[in-house]
């Protein structure tokens, strides 16, 4: 069915038309264990960010409704996610220090930059940028940043001062403060991290023994960072063990959202411009991954430009109120899809309970150690490092195997930013030299058919006059100087060649640089008394070959298949 035009731009047009009850309940119950789920991470996310606490809570308010207005995905949870808070610390913290009214002007700033060339890159259709950044890249930028957040927290669990944003900085910063650890705090730190860890995996199996349905297995799991909040919470307040040196959240502002306005200073608009493009293409990423992963278990489509208009739209309503840079998150978008979400009203239900726990539920809060909300991030960081994108990628692709080791070491030595320009960077010089270097294949025909296979790698037949080359990619200026090449040292093997047929199958597009290799071949073999004939050549690549003048100076001629050209030449010898 053809939505109508304005629906397109608000999906929520379209679903919201159809909601039922059964879909109510559904996203309701989804919203209450999201929220449950949320409320720390949202914390600790934002003490990540190096933002004041209550900033986690009201980035995942406004940003939440408004992606359910324009987004696309029907579980997606959006809000503060590990990744994008320590791109957000690494990008501020070089503006102003943390704490200070600076700090959270250029993080409202940076994520109101986010959300324009989100929204603009989704206005004019160009989500298909974000593919000139790979999955290795990607996978070994998350894991690099994972061991980063992980280090950048330690300080926390140990008590101690800490400062730096990449690796080096961080565990030289905690190695120079090592003599001032905080038992106390260290052993709240390791306890809420060894607890966080068992919940991942015990703590469901425990409450199936005991008696519980599946079900309610799954969210008294879900409910793990809470418990280890009370139980810590209640810890610090019972032994006033804030006054023996545990940093504690402290006070919390008891309040909705607050309408806030990001600087347009253009000084401060300079300088955040490249952070916060790597913010918006990274948050993209791993949104669009994650919405399309839980789309296809449903068979629901995902539109990658709509997607882009939510999440700019999400990002705008967090530069306005109080928030810093957000995006769809793995872990609590899969919660909100198992927990039964229907439709992005679940969304909705889920900001309205944070807005209800930014009301009346901060007070409780106050005796919170930082510890905890450290060990929070932990254990949900860990979960992204995987070192065997390594190994996959050195079996399969050596070049795929150089980006991902490239971008994990200079995000790890040289911070976020780095690594993920670099990542960029690699991505696209890897593609390069794999189009640069295109497969290329003498082909014969298998005996009896009119199927034609590599000389190399299978029996067929072949003619010594005729050379039948197949070109595996197609041809533009990386690659077309590669093909004169080829063919030059191929017919230099063959004084007894007359024809020369290249076939096209693979070849979808020719742009003026290979469109000039192909007349400078021509007139080449043309000198040599060889003719150069084409094959299997794709409609909309001859419509442009057409627009030339290349055709009418061609020696040979254009044929349907590889057989009829064969067959043509047979006969004429």
């Amino acid at each position: 069915m053809t939505l109508p035009p304005l629906a397109q731009y608000l999906p929520i047009l379209d679903w919201g038309r159809r909601y039922d009850r059964d879909q109510f309940t559904g996203d309701m119950v989804a919203a209450v264990i999201v929220t449950i789920m949320l409320i720390p991470q949202s914390l600790a996310y934002a003490l990540l960010a190096g933002m004041p606490p209550e900033a986690g809570i009201y980035a995942s308010i406004a940003p939440i409704v408004l992606y359910a207005i324009f987004g696309t995905s029907r579980a997606l949870a959006v809000g503060p996610v590990a990744v994008v808070s320590l791109m957000t610390a690494a990008a501020v913290g070089n503006i102003a220090e943390a704490g200070t009214a600076g700090y959270v002007t250029a993080a409202l700033t940076l994520a109101f930059l986010s959300g324009a060339m989100l929204l603009a890159l989704g206005l004019f259709r160009l989500g298909f940028l974000a593919n000139f950044l790979s999955h290795p890249v990607i996978a070994g930028f998350i894991t690099a940043s994972g061991i980063l957040i992980a280090a950048s927290q330690l300080r926390h669990i140990l008590g101690v001062e800490g400062e730096g944003h990449t690796l080096v900085d961080i565990l030289a910063s905690l190695w120079a403060h090592l003599g001032e650890v905080n038992p106390i705090t260290l052993l709240l730190g390791v306890t809420a991290t060894a607890f966080l860890f068992w919940v991942r995996g015990g703590l469901k199996p425990l409450l199936l023994r005991i008696g519980l349905g599946p079900r309610m297995a799954d969210i008294g799991a879900k409910t793990g960072p809470v418990l280890v909040i009370v139980g810590t919470t209640l810890a610090v307040w019972a032994f006033d063990l804030g006054s023996r040196g545990v940093a504690i959240v402290g006070e919390v502002p008891q309040s909705l959202p607050p309408l806030t306005l990001p600087s347009f200073s253009p000084d401060l608009l300079s300088q955040l411009f490249i952070p916060a493009l790597l913010i918006s293409i990274i948050g993209f990423v791993e949104s669009i991954s994650v919405a399309q992963t839980l789309a296809a278990k449903k068979r629901q489509r995902i539109d990658p430009d709509q997607e882009l208009i939510g999440l700019g739209s999400a990002n705008l309503g967090a530069a306005f109120t109080g928030g810093f840079p957000v995006t769809g998150g793995f872990s609590r978008s899969v919660v909100n899809f198992d927990a039964g979400a229907e439709t992005p009203a679940a969304g909705a239900f889920t900001a309205v309970g944070l807005a209800l726990a930014a009301l009346f539920l901060t007070p409780l809060i106050y005796f919170l150690p930082k510890a905890t909300l450290a060990a929070t991030i932990i254990v949900a960081v860990l979960s992204l490092v995987d070192f065997s994108i390594l190994k996959r990628a050195w079996a399969f692709s050596h070049a795929d195997f150089a980006a991902v080791s490239v971008t994990i070491l200079l995000t790890l030595i040289f911070g976020v930013e780095a690594g993920v320009s670099a990542g960029v960077i690699t991505s696209i010089l890897v593609h390069l030299y794999k189009t640069s270097r295109p497969h290329m294949a003498v082909v014969g025909r298998v005996p009896g058919t009119e199927h034609f296979r590599n000389v190399l790698r299978h029996e067929v037949e072949t003619q010594p006059h005729v050379l039948s080359l197949r070109v595996d990619e197609s041809l533009y200026f990386p690659n077309a100087r590669f093909l004169e090449d080829q063919l030059a040292r191929y017919a230099a093997d063959k004084p007894e060649l007359t024809d020369v047929v290249l076939m096209f199958p693979a070849v979808n597009e020719i742009d003026l640089s290979a469109l000039e290799s192909l007349e400078a071949i021509n007139t080449r073999l043309r000198d040599a008394d060889i003719r150069l004939h084409l094959s299997e050549v794709k409609g909309p690549v001859m419509d442009r070959l057409k627009r030339s003048h290349f055709l009418d100076d061609l020696t040979g001629e254009v044929f349907l298949s590889q057989h009829e050209a064969v067959c043509a030449l047979a006969e004429r010898h």
